[in-house]
């Protein structure tokens, strides 16, 4: 595992051998950190990143500045590489949870300016998590929610939908609050 930007650019990790993460290419995540550098100032954003595996993605967002990051992650052993990471960055801007995503999306009283979620593709309600997210109170008006997917997932039809960037076999897709603009005079009309 490599981080790509920020304080700890080029730093690696040697992934241990039970890890059964997929993680996120570097290729995709250079790509997606790329557009996120136009539309996210890193600097002392508070992130979740969810299923979050290597903690890939919660290194990157320390890395360029965030002022805390609480990663979620099911597994054991990936559970104990991130806290190993983070103890070897000397980052006590790493908050890991050992546990289960979908219990602290609906136990959380946090907010988030920036969230990631990087589910095993085969997850079985997958389709979901968009709807979760946006009815736990996790996000402020301007948070940006960004799944990994497959390309067997379509979410263009959701409200909060508002992009796709893929690139290779991984897919991103990006989501933004939407907030109701119409005043009670509107909605009398």
């Amino acid at each position: 595992m490599r981080v790509i930007a920020g304080k700890y650019k080029r730093r690696r990790f040697d992934l241990p051998k039970n890890l059964k993460a997929r993680p996120t290419t570097d290729f995709a995540k250079e790509n997606l950190f790329n557009v996120l550098n136009n539309m996210i100032d890193f600097e002392d954003i508070k992130a979740l990143d969810l299923f979050s595996g290597t903690g890939a993605i919660s290194f990157e967002l320390l890395s360029r500045g965030a002022s805390e990051v609480v990663s979620v992650e099911k597994q054991y052993a990936h559970h104990e590489f991130i806290k190993k990471v983070a103890k070897e960055l000397k980052d006590d801007n790493l908050i890991a949870i050992k546990g289960d995503v979908f219990k602290f999306i609906d136990s959380s009283k946090e907010r988030f300016d920036f969230i990631f979620a990087d589910p095993p593709y085969d997850l079985p309600n997958l389709e979901m998590i968009p709807e979760l997210v946006f009815k736990s109170g996790l996000m402020d008006d301007d948070t940006l929610f960004i799944l990994e997917h497959s390309s067997k997932n379509d979410f263009s039809s959701y409200p909060e939908f508002d992009q796709l960037r893929v690139y290779g076999s991984v897919n991103f897709s990006f989501f933004t609050k939407k907030t109701n603009t119409n005043t009670s005079e509107d909605q009398n009309k």
